[in-house]
């Protein structure tokens, strides 16, 4: 009956059905069979009203759908599958508890004797409660889009008020370079205030020079001509003098301005970075439709045999819609592709407004601040949706082999805003997109392995360690010496170890008491320190989720790095202004919210089937949606108000220049006029 709890004791010898009529005003009910004993191990099924009925351990998986059970189990069952409107709830207890989870088999250890069965009883509870109706699907699904769309409203209202603000200043005569309109004159009086020991507001030799690539905005290339060309290369805007201004002598000085890394032509670097845009769409197509297709097979499988173990869903939380049996997982990742959309647009916005003050030459926009790129950012916009997409693939069936699909595009959202993050103060030498997402695939790759042979293998985890750790070193180095550290030797082949052990002893033992770039040298030690301790505990631990694994280490050097960038912010006596210090303080509480919820742990493919749903959960929100649910909300938006940091804090540069403030390394090109004085009031970079 309907509503009603039914207990009953059930055996390998003595198994139980029920038959269960739909009501009439019912289209949908919840079967809820819960037990105090863990084992013995037992089976649900619901079958069609057929005969015979399959009420035995080998037959049982032949008719219907089925779970395996331990302590819970849940199945949905909807009307319109039993065209008689009724059905057979079918309990059997399996002679042995290895698909639950138990021991191993007795006759696989040459034990044949079965009279241990006998004793092999299970006490159950069985309660049908009608399921959700329909109109609660509609309202759920208002919710999701309605709750996201807000974040559009919140948009439009924001650049409203910027615009009313803008106009104001217009008439008032008062602009800031942060508006993106009216022409300065390059007369503007420079005051420079420099940290102790940098010789800040002097002139620096070595970045005034002829190497020192400074024009005026009539000398400028319009800022129209931006167009793609088969001639233009990065290599041929290159044109650093190597003999008035080599580069090993600019990028290794100990105080390092912004200048220094961003003397490339700025129309061939924005192209450089655009190609991250083009690359991650053309990635995103081919990675995800083999996804597709076969999440829908797995779906298929299920809804053909009925095996409901080869999903690992939240079952008491469960529902389905058309041919997908968990709608409410999937409908829940929206807040992904809504918000990377609108992401995207955001940025977009940002790119005319700074394409119409280039246009109309603002010196500003030209001369002042840090070099604008807007190509990483469209990147991140998209890998924010393409999380969305992969994360509802995984959802379609839920289980070990396809986790990777939810996290594939985690690595690259957190490998592309630590390269946001490095770009801003280092526009020249930041990672072209080729060797970017080679990285990445390489890393999607030993993510794979590691769920091949990430379990029991030790040999595996040597080599990943290995490999850990010898990355995190040559990038380091890399770090450490803005790119310029080669180990070459055109002599011989002993040149190679005669330049490590030059490198060895000038950096490790004369100046061991201090190093040159103190600020790098303790980012990069505490970020090897840690590196290496999650290979050390890779090693000694090999834990089961490798996927997860490999995205811990992306999240902790992602936040370590922003963590040593604020900092530095910070120290160079930067100010952060309220919409970036909201954007902040809003990423920071919306990500504490969604990992509560991340840690409620509803279901887990580490275990069997029968032990992950003792994990499972009713619904906690409207009816529909549950924990993990939440967590696909709440982390849509974190990620969001994560992303709109980047660009506050960029777009903060040029008006905190206005003001005085100490700027660590935030300059750009300055006009012919300025010559004489070596840079914008800024701090030496790191």
């Amino acid at each position: 009956m309907t509503n009603k709890a039914f207990n009953f004791t059930a055996s390998p010898s003595q198994p139980q059905y029920f038959l269960y009529k739909f009501p009439q005003d019912v289209d949908s009910v919840i079967i809820k069979v819960v037990s105090d004993a863990v084992y013995p191990c037992s089976v649900v099924s619901v079958q069609d009203i057929v005969c015979p009925v399959y009420d035995l351990d080998h037959n049982v998986e032949f008719n219907g759908v089925y779970q395996s059970m331990t302590k819970q189990a849940a199945i949905t069952v909807q009307r319109k599958d039993f065209p008689g409107e009724q059905f057979f709830v079918v309990f059997v207890i399996k002679p042995e508890d290895y698909a639950c989870g138990g021991s191993v088999p007795s006759s696989i250890h040459g034990n044949v004797n079965r009279t241990w069965n006998l004793q092999r009883t299970k006490n159950l509870q069985v309660t049908i409660v009608p399921s959700i109706k329909k109109s609660v699907y509609v309202q759920a699904m208002f919710f999701s889009f309605l709750s996201f769309l807000s974040f559009y409203l919140g948009s439009v209202v924001v650049a409203f008020v910027h615009y009313i603000r803008v106009r104001r200043k217009a008439s008032a005569g008062r602009l800031s370079p942060e508006d993106g309109s009216g022409i300065m004159t390059s007369s503007h009086p420079i005051t420079a205030s420099t940290p102790e020991g940098s010789s800040y507001g002097a002139i620096d030799e070595s970045s005034s020079s002829g190497g020192r690539q400074l024009s005026s905005p009539e000398r400028r290339p319009p800022a129209g001509s931006d167009t793609d060309s088969s001639v233009e290369e990065e290599s041929d805007f290159d044109t650093m003098p190597e003999i008035e201004s080599d580069k090993n002598v600019i990028r290794t000085k100990v105080f390092l301005y912004l200048s220094d890394l961003s003397r490339k032509d700025r129309r061939i670097v924005s192209k450089k970075y655009k190609i991250y845009f083009w690359n991650i769409i053309t990635i995103a197509v081919f990675y995800a439709l083999p996804v597709i297709q076969l999440v829908i097979t797995y779906q298929t499988v299920v809804n053909v045999t009925g095996n409901q173990d080869i999903c690992y869903y939240n079952f008491l939380c469960a529902h389905p819609l058309g041919v997908l049996s968990a709608f409410n997982n999937i409908l829940s990742n929206v807040g992904h592709m809504l918000l990377g959309f609108l992401f995207l647009l955001i940025v977009l916005r940002r790119d005319i407004l700074h394409r119409r003050a280039m246009e109309m030459k603002d010196v500003y926009t030209l001369d002042y601040g840090i070099p604008k790129h807007f190509g990483l950012f469209y990147a991140m916009g998209i890998a924010l949706m393409m999380e969305g997409v992969l994360s509802a693939c995984y959802h379609v069936c839920p289980n070990y082999s396809n986790f990777q699909f939810d996290t594939s595009f985690m690595y690259m959202i957190a490998g592309l805003c630590m390269l946001k993050l490095y770009q801003t103060r280092h526009p020249d030498i930041n990672a072209s997109a080729y060797s970017a997402y080679a990285s990445f695939a390489v890393v999607i790759c030993l993510a794979v392995l590691g769920v091949v042979f990430g379990k029991n293998d030790m040999w595996f985890w040597v080599i990943f360690s290995m490999i850990h750790v010898l990355a995190s070193l040559a990038l380091s180095t890399q770090i450490y010496y803005m790119g310029r550290f080669k180990i070459d030797g055109p002599d011989s082949d002993l040149g190679i170890f005669r330049r490590a052990a030059m490198v060895l002893y000038t950096d490790c033992i004369q100046q061991c008491s201090r190093p040159m770039y103190m600020d790098r040298m303790v980012l990069l030690i505490v970020g090897n320190l840690v590196n290496w301790s999650f290979a050390i505990f890779g090693l000694v631990y090999r834990p089961k989720d490798f996927a997860s694994y490999i995205l811990g280490i992306f999240i902790c050097n992602l936040l370590l790095y922003l963590a040593f960038y604020i900092i530095m912010k910070l120290r160079s006596s930067e100010k952060l202004l309220p919409i970036p210090l909201f954007c902040i303080v809003a990423t920071a509480v919306v990500w504490a919210a969604a990992l509560y919820f991340f840690f409620q742990t509803l279901s887990s493919w580490e275990e069997t089937p029968a032990e992950s749903r003792e994990k499972n959960r009713p619904c906690i929100l409207l009816g529909f949606f549950d924990d993990h649910d939440v967590w696909h909300f709440l982390s849509a938006a974190a990620l969001f108000f994560s992303f709109l940091s980047w660009p506050q804090q960029q777009e903060q540069k040029s008006e905190a220049q206005l003001h005085g403030a100490l700027l660590h390394g935030a300059t750009w090109k300055l006009h012919e006029e300025m010559q004489l004085v070596d840079l914008l009031r800024g701090d030496v970079l790191v």
